[in-house]
Formats: C-alpha cells, sequence, structure tokens
C-alpha cells in the first residue's frame, strides 16, 4: 500500500469521524468545510481505487490530480518564471519580444549590451563596414516570373507564409491580408484554398495548391481544372504555389484536427468535418518530374500566365536534380521555388516527422541556390526561403545563401498577438489566432492587428537593409554566404562553409563536375522523383588528408 492509500484510508475513516464530531459538538463554518471536504475527498478516492484506469490514480487516489494540474501548465510555467531570454525554443523570448515590439511600433532597443554568449560554438555574426551604404531602391524587391510567365509579379523582400484558414481563425487570416494590403507585400493562402476572408482587404495572394487541391477539386479528390481557373484568374492572386511538401512534416500531408473544420471549411475545403483532414502525402497531379511540369504548364495557361512555382522541405538531393533534368529535357520551367526548413512550424504534425526529416532552411536554401546555378536556370527562377525569421539577420542570413525572398508564418502569427503556448492542435488558442472558437476568435480587433502586420513587416525589412548597408553593400545582389561568419569550436571566427561544393553556371550540364554533386548529377533520372539513398555525405572537415 502506498502512502497516498494509507492517507486516503485515514481520512475515509478517521477524517469523516472527526470531522462529524466537531460538526455535531462546536457547529460553525470550519467544522461544516471539514465534513465537506473529507467528503469530497472520499467520494472521488473510491472512484480512483475502484473505477479509474489510470495507474497513478490507482496508487495515490486523489493526489495524482495534483500532478495532473501541473503538468498541464507545465509550459507557461517554464516561459514565464523559468526560462531566461534566450533559451526557449522554437522562439525564444528575446525573438519575441522583438517581433511584439517591432508590431506595436515601440522601441525595439535593449540596453546595457548584449545577452549572447559571442563565444558560442557556431555563434553567427556579420563583419560591418568602414564605408557604410545606402541600399537601392531597385534592389528592394525582386519581380517573379520567368520567359514563359506572362504577368509576372513585382515581390517584397519579406512575405507572409503559407497559413490555412481552418489553422488560423478567420479574423486572424482578415488581419493578416489587411497588414499585406496596407504594406504592399504577399499572403500565401497556406493549402486550405482561398477564402473570403484572404479576398476581403485586397491584399495580394498567393494561392498555395496543397496535395489535397483544396478549392479546385472535384468529388473524388483529382484536379478541377474549371474551378482553378475561376480563382486563379482573380486580379487578387499574384503567383500559384504548388505544395510538394512542407518542412514541419516533410514526407506527410497537412493534417487539419476535426476539432477545428467548421461547415464553412468543410465547404471550401470540400472535405467531411466528421473526421480530421489529412491530405495524401503526394500531390496526385505530380507523381513524376515530367507531370509536375506538365502540370506547372497547365495551371500556367489556366491563370492566365501568371507565375507558377513549387514548394518543398529539401530531402535527398539527386531528387532535387531529376526534376532540374526535366526542366532542361521539357523546356517548361518554373518561375519560383520556395524552399521550407525542417525547423519551420505547423499546427499539427507527427512528433518524429517533425524533428527527424528534412533539410534546415539555410541547407536546403543553399542547395537549391546552387542546383539552379549548375543548371544554368539560376537567373530565371526565383528562390523564396521560408523558415525562422523574426529579425533582419535572419533574413540577411537566408538571402545571404541564396535566397531572393523571405516568407514568414509564425512570427506575423506574434505580430498579431501569440504568445507561444503550442495549443494550435487543440482549437484552444488563448488569442484566438489559430482556433474556430468564435468566443476565442473574436477577441481579435482586425483593423488595429493589420496595422501591427504591416509595422512588424516595415521595422523588419528595414533592419535587414540596415544591416546590409552596414556591411558596405548597396545591392542584395552583392550578399554572399561567405560573409556570414560562425564560431568554431576552438573559438576561431570562420566564414560560412558547407558540406555541398559551390557551382558555376551551368556547370551540371557541361560535364566538369566531380564529389557528391556527380554522384547524385548520375543518380537522378528526369521519369521518376525516387532516387536510394545511399551515396555517404562527409563533412569537408573530416576529410582524410594525405601526408607525404
Amino acid at each position: 500500500m502506498t502512502s497516498a492509500q494509507k492517507f486516503y484510508w485515514q481520512v475515509l475513516t478517521l477524517g469523516n469521524i472527526a470531522s462529524f464530531i466537531l460538526l455535531y459538538t462546536i457547529g460553525g463554518w470550519f467544522p461544516g468545510f471539514l465534513v465537506f471536504f473529507t467528503l469530497i475527498y472520499s467520494i472521488v478516492g473510491a472512484y480512483d481505487l475502484t473505477l479509474s484506469k489510470h495507474t497513478l490514480n490507482r496508487l495515490y487516489p486523489v493526489l495524482a490530480y495534483f500532478r495532473y494540474f501541473f503538468e498541464s501548465i507545465r509550459t507557461e510555467v517554464q516561459q514565464y518564471f523559468i526560462a531566461n531570454n534566450t533559451e526557449e525554443m522554437p522562439f525564444n523570448r528575446e525573438q519575441r519580444d522583438l517581433v511584439y515590439r517591432r508590431a506595436k511600433s515601440v522601441t525595439d532597443t535593449i540596453p546595457f549590451g548584449t545577452q549572447r554568449d559571442l563565444m558560442q560554438t557556431n555563434y553567427q555574426s556579420i563583419w560591418h563596414s568602414l564605408a557604410p551604404k545606402t541600399i537601392k531602391d531597385e534592389s528592394k524587391h525582386v519581380t517573379v516570373g520567368g520567359l514563359q510567365c506572362l504577368k509576372p509579379y513585382k515581390a517584397s523582400r519579406l512575405n507572409i507564409s503559407a497559413m490555412s484558414y481552418g489553422s488560423l481563425s478567420a479574423e486572424a487570416i482578415e488581419a493578416m491580408n489587411l497588414g499585406a494590403s496596407a504594406g504592399g507585400f504577399y499572403h500565401n493562402t497556406g493549402e486550405g484554398g482561398v477564402s473570403p476572408y484572404h479576398l476581403k482587404h485586397g491584399g495580394d495572394l498567393v494561392w498555395q495548391i496543397g496535395t489535397g487541391l483544396f478549392g479546385c477539386r472535384n468529388e473524388n479528390g483529382r484536379f478541377n481544372p474549371t474551378m482553378f481557373a475561376k480563382t486563379a484568374q482573380l486580379a487578387q492572386v499574384k503567383m500559384i504555389e504548388i505544395k510538394l511538401s512542407q518542412g514541419a512534416k516533410p514526407g506527410h500531408g497537412g493534417v487539419l484536427p476535426k476539432a477545428k473544420i467548421t461547415d464553412e471549411i468543410a465547404l471550401i475545403r470540400g472535405v467531411s468535418k466528421e473526421e480530421d483532414c489529412v491530405s495524401p502525402a503526394i500531390n496526385p497531379e505530380c507523381n513524376s518530374p515530367f507531370e509536375l511540369l506538365a502540370f506547372v504548364s497547365q495551371l500556367r495557361e489556366l491563370s492566365g500566365g501568371k507565375p507558377i512555382g513549387i514548394k518543398l522541405c529539401v530531402g535527398n538531393p539527386a531528387e532535387f536534380l531529376c526534376l532540374g533534368k526535366a526542366m532542361l529535357e521539357s523546356d517548361i520551367y518554373l518561375d519560383f521555388i520556395t524552399v521550407d526548413g525542417a525547423e519551420g512550424g505547423t499546427g499539427a504534425a507527427p512528433v518524429e516527422f517533425s524533428n527527424r526529416l528534412g533539410m534546415t532552411c539555410l541547407e536546403g536554401t543553399y542547395f537549391v541556390h546552387q542546383a539552379l546555378v549548375g543548371l544554368g536556370l539560376r537567373k530565371q527562377i526565383r528562390v523564396i526561403s521560408a523558415g525562422k525569421t523574426a529579425s533582419g539577420f535572419d533574413m540577411l542570413n537566408k538571402v545571404a545563401f541564396g535566397a531572393d525572398i523571405v516568407n514568414a508564418a509564425r512570427t506575423f502569427m506574434m505580430s498579431l498577438g501569440c504568445i507561444q503556448s503550442r495549443q494550435c492542435d487543440t482549437n484552444m488558442c488563448p488569442t484566438g489566432v489559430a482556433t474556430q472558437d468564435k468566443n476565442r476568435s473574436k477577441a481579435i480587433d482586425i483593423a488595429v492587428k493589420g496595422k501591427r502586420v504591416t509595422s512588424f513587416h516595415h521595422h523588419t525589412l528595414n533592419s535587414f537593409f540596415e544591416l546590409m548597408g552596414s556591411m558596405g553593400l548597396e545591392d542584395v545582389s552583392q550578399l554572399t554566404y561567405n560573409m556570414i561568419k560562425r564560431r568554431t569550436p576552438n573559438g576561431m571566427l570562420e566564414s560560412n562553409t558547407h558540406t555541398v561544393p559551390e557551382l558555376k553556371e551551368s556547370q551540371l550540364t557541361q560535364e566538369s563536375i566531380t564529389g557528391m554533386w556527380l554522384t547524385w548529377w548520375d543518380q537522378a533520372s528526369s521519369d521518376t522523383f525516387y532516387v536510394n539513398d545511399i551515396a555517404p555525405l562527409v563533412p569537408p572537415e573530416l576529410a582524410v588528408k594525405q601526408i607525404f
């Protein structure tokens, strides 16, 4: 018998007898409270000992509930009382405070110096110049659209990444689009389709076509050209993005818990509200590189020539080169590629998929950039990098590794008031951002929050441009990944290095490649996406050198 069980039997017998005696002899509120307490304790304990399915309740009747309570508030206690400013994940207190301050347009400075350990291994920094510059205005935007695009789009360097209506509330979607409209940047719809809330305020949209084809699917789940054309030709829809995979759960379809599926969402997506909405792992129209490019060509024609691109989290590099070979052979080209990092966020993902699959944002961005250079396609295909972006340096890092444009999702949620409570999959978001509970989401003031979205975008972008200027650069194209420095384990600074070497223009097509690039290129086939991952990957610093 455990100590908790012994205590329960004491309360059941001695406690009840003593409390009733006190109530009978003395009277008053206190003996009455004791009677009430011992009776409730006895009833709950009896249930725990005889009927509960939980081992803890049977062994520790009544007292086990204290554990459940403290476990339920563990995240909040950790966040508010234990964690310091720089140690939380995925976004620490310093990053969240920066977002909140910039969203509110209040001071974003820090007093008394940095709280970071500048000698920490892998700590990243940049070198400033004694001749700082101002970024040219023409370098502050990027035109997306290759030679086959009839309606190129001039995009901001920072935009709202894919977040669906369903994952986010209608009020959150409205506020984000309002902010995008006022700030002159685009808003990615996410795979849930274009909803009335995306269209209400006129902000530029990137329509994401996910593996579930929501918004352009037949009853059997296949592509519906008529439905697609009707939405794609809206003036507000500027680009179309085909989602192949997502950084937070690559190799797994999107998941919208049934608790968040309303009648309206079920109608927009064309799904049932009686079960979780789980998209297939692969787009049914894109089973091979050639099928994908044929789909790209079809969407480009149906949309009237708007930019068409893909979104993916990079896995096996040889499989991306399969797509590269197919583009060269078919003469059908993408207009942009969005690279999602494995550190990316989502409303709901299996733990193993979120923790263990895919390249990080910087790794994937660097690889895609180099692959496009080697294919001779970099000048006509834009690279969009989507990962954790809370500051101007986060933007600079991604652009240095090869991105033209940066997308951010969770930090724009924070600009709306998200507090990183991590309740996105429960429909119980405490700030009304990631829920379909109207009692919660109605608390969002769309006009006020829209201004905060615009403000966060404006200040973060300005920080990015100021950092570049401090390096003596006046054009974003001058930034290279070698300019980012990192601290080595022995305390020295070195320029960023990468396992995969740089490529020269069209080098992959000129049979002058060696090492990993040669292995991946030989493995790649334009007929299929699958390549068996058998090539060993060895970091340069571990390469064994022969000594003579």
